[in-house]
């Protein structure tokens, strides 16, 4: 999930190089929402996994 992460991150510096602001928009949104899902699944994977 960390991987899709740095991936729409890389799309988004891409895009936004070649001045496509709304792809970078998009790209980038995707990537915190998907970084997101992966800090809280992360966490509590810690919380159930210590039990």
């Amino acid at each position: 999930m960390l991987r899709w992460t740095i991936i729409f991150v890389i799309i988004a510096v891409i895009a936004a190089i070649f001045g496509f602001g709304g792809i970078a928009e998009g790209a980038a949104s995707i990537a915190k929402v998907i970084f997101f899902i992966f800090v809280v699944l992360f966490l509590i994977s810690l919380v159930f996994g210590r039990k």
